[in-house]
């Protein structure tokens, strides 16, 4: 965590100017680890989230297929019941003294028969959703295994990338950590907000060739006088990245 120090710093200028040079070097390295790594996190992660829905459209056309044959069930013990009053209503109707009586029966077969087809129709109809749905089951199972497999491959692929630059990784994260606490936490913040806004990352540049070696804009002689004496912070006027000694980079590398 950067310090957050007064405008009284001890601290020079320049001092400061090279430590965020440092630290931005040490993001740099940090962020070529995670290039090295590529895309392969964001592509575990949708393949996780692909398996996950994988794996929930089976359950539910599983769930689906548990309740047509729990509804069959229901239905054949009702088709059952309306066949014993068929049985029931037909000797009593054989036996029936008036017309009224008759009638009445009549009716009671009439309807029992029509609760009969419907739910030998309900039955149909589940039996079609069951195959349907176990037909489902077996293409999204076989496209689940393809995907899990893939998964698999790809998480050991990126566990073996991560393994080989874990140490180095911690490593530099344990010297970028010192190198923050060295700065004040505004430098600090404009920092990170520069580094967010550029697509190389880069928020601490030298000068090269009279230009920012940022964005490459041009830069006046006289601000190229101020640059090299480092004696206050100076951000490119077009890409708001801070400029530093060209020297800076000839010393880092010693």
């Amino acid at each position: 965590m950067a310090k957050n120090l007064g405008d009284n710093d001890s601290v020079a200028i320049e001092e400061k100017l090279h430590t965020l040079y440092k630290i931005q070097q040490t993001d740099t390295k940090i962020d070529r680890i995670h290039l090295l790594r590529g895309e392969l996190p964001l592509e575990v992660q949708d393949i996780e989230d692909e398996v996950e829905g994988l794996r929930t459209r089976i359950a539910n056309a599983k769930d689906e297929i548990a309740a047509a044959e729990a509804a069959n069930v229901a239905s054949r013990a009702q088709i059952t019941e309306c066949e014993e009053a068929l049985v029931k209503y037909n000797a009593q109707r054989d036996n029936v003294k008036n017309n009224r009586e008759y009638e009445s029966i009549s009716k009671e077969i009439e309807y029992m028969d029509l609760q009969k087809q419907f739910c030998e129709k309900k039955i149909r109809e589940a039996n079609l959703l069951i195959e349907e749905k176990k037909a489902l089951v077996d293409e999204t199972q076989e496209h689940l295994n393809l995907r899990e497999e893939d998964l698999d491959n790809k998480r050991k692929e990126l566990e073996t990338i991560i393994k080989e630059t874990a140490k180095d990784e911690a490593q530099l994260v344990k010297e970028r950590d010192e190198l923050v606490s060295k700065i004040d936490e505004r430098m600090f913040i404009a920092y990170n907000k520069v580094r967010a806004n550029t697509k190389n990352k880069l928020a601490v540049v030298t000068v090269k060739r009279d230009a920012c070696g940022g964005c490459f804009a041009k830069i006046p002689p006289q601000r190229q006088l101020d640059i090299a004496s480092s004696k206050k912070i100076i951000v490119c006027e077009y890409c708001g990245r801070i400029l530093v000694n060209s020297d800076f980079e000839k010393e880092n590398k010693e």
